[in-house]
């Protein structure tokens, strides 16, 4: 069973940094395409940045783009994102997930709050 488990969410400051974690079991991880996503309140769940299962190629929305970056470890089979210059926009849920051909169920997720 597909388990993803995220962490590393809190509250920080604007210009401040957090690094998510999501820990995950069930499948091969290494031969997924991962993605972080995030659900900002009364809005849609976004595709934020994605990550080859090599980790040779990455993705961006524009809206995170340079402030962002998106690594694996696929001995761990764990997916990080890194978050450098926060806004208060970047305040969410922020969730991780297989980034093609569908989506595994969700986990819980981690909070984002930016805020001073």
């Amino acid at each position: 069973q597909v388990q993803l488990v995220e962490s590393g969410g809190g509250l920080a400051q604007p210009g401040g940094s957090l690094r998510l974690s999501c820990a995950t079991s069930g499948f091969s991880f290494n031969t997924y395409i991962m993605g972080w996503y995030r659900q900002a309140p009364g809005k849609q769940r976004e595709l934020v940045a994605d990550i080859s299962n090599g980790g040779s190629f990455i993705n961006y929305d524009d809206s995170v783009k340079g402030r962002f970056i998106i690594s694996r470890d696929n001995i761990r089979n764990t997916v990080y994102l890194q978050m450098n210059s926060l806004k208060p926009e970047d305040t969410a849920v922020y969730f991780c997930n297989r980034a093609r051909g569908g989506v595994w169920d969700w986990g819980q997720g981690t909070q984002v709050t930016v805020s001073s």
